[in-house]
């Protein structure tokens, strides 16, 4: 088994890297993120400080999944901070704030970008630069150490639904590319892994992109994990076969009612789900859910370039990014509080 490296850390400029608060940690640097454009092929990684550079990051998809967006967020912001030309304390505070609402505006769906862009915002009461560079910088690290812990209580609530020799769906990638720590929906596969129980996961490819053939099965196959890529298109097949025991996807974000969006095709996965009469569980840290908004009808929806799908010149494309699963098709909710049979 290979170690998984971490997907979002802070980085000095001694070379030091730092996923936690505390008086070492008080270190100019850099965001540090794997570019996981370049996944499986070729690990990357990428030093940014620049606020272009982390939208861009964001908005392609070098670093992607709601939590890791956040935490890199964040800590792309306190990077960003350290280098601002600021006058005064006030000064300095507008123009974090500026660039924190470019920052947000990079990806629309996910609701931890937001969150956790808002969450450093509020530490910016008073004191001089300095002081409130520093603020930021904490909390950014705070923000990826309780990720990381998130990811764990998320793993060891959700292994109690799995047993050894499970087959296990998931689509897209909610695992370690995708949090601070070792993931959502891949979570309680991790946590059994490490109790003995050993099941065997599908990954949908997960078009366009291929976040399930790409990313999924390369980081479940490093750490040991026995893992079968599948077309998106072959899922109801699979379960038809009764390859499938469970069904377990991540959220970008989850409204009031529980209707959850995620990666476009997860849809359709549920509704193949309860035909089969296979359990579809969502995980997600409690922080995905957005009270503010009743049912996922107000979901707000990115629309990703056609270049991704376009391979006709001249014939229109409609590529929304994610769906909406309604909350009657999710059997529960699988958060850092326990399993949630509604949010």
């Amino acid at each position: 088994m290979t170690l998984r490296p971490p997907t979002v850390q802070w980085l000095a400029d001694d070379g030091a890297a730092y996923r936690q608060p505390g008086p070492s940690a008080r270190q100019h640097g850099f965001l540090d993120i794997i570019d996981q454009t370049k996944l499986p092929k070729e690990l990357v990684r990428l030093q940014l400080c620049n606020p272009d550079d982390i939208y861009d990051a964001i908005k392609r998809l070098a670093v992607r999944g709601a939590p890791a967006i956040g935490c890199a967020a964040a800590l792309g912001l306190a990077a960003v901070a350290q280098r601002l030309q600021a006058s005064s304390p006030p000064d300095f505070i507008q123009q974090v704030r500026q660039i924190a609402d470019y920052l947000a505006s990079s990806r629309p769906t996910a609701v931890n970008l937001e969150w956790a862009l808002n969450r450093c915002l509020g530490k910016l009461t008073a004191g001089s630069i300095p002081d409130l560079q520093q603020a930021l910088l904490d909390e950014a690290l705070a923000i990826l150490q309780e990720d990381i812990a998130m990811c764990e209580a998320i793993g060891r609530h959700g292994m109690t639904l799995l047993r050894p020799g499970m087959g296990v769906l998931t689509h897209c990638n909610a695992g370690a590319l995708a949090t601070g720590g070792c993931g959502t929906a891949l979570a309680p596969i991790y946590a059994a892994q490490a109790a003995g129980c050993d099941v065997h996961v599908f990954s949908d490819e997960t078009r366009p992109l291929l976040q399930g053939a790409r990313l999924t099965a390369w980081e479940l196959s490093v750490s040991g994990v026995k893992v079968t890529t599948i077309c998106d298109s072959m899922a109801a097949q699979v379960m038809r076969e009764k390859r499938v025991d469970i069904v377990i996807v991540g959220a970008d974000r989850v409204a009031a009612n529980g209707d959850a969006a995620n990666k476009i095709g997860t849809y359709q996965l549920a509704i193949a789900a309860r035909y089969h009469r296979i359990p579809f569980y969502v995980a997600m840290p409690y922080s995905t859910i957005d009270r503010n908004l009743s049912t996922g009808d107000s979901i707000p929806i990115e629309q990703r370039s056609p270049d991704e799908i376009d391979h006709c010149p001249g014939v229109q494309v409609y590529n929304p990014a994610f769906d909406v699963t309604p909350h009657d098709l999710i059997t529960g909710y699988i958060t850092e509080r326990g399993i949630l049979a509604q949010p």
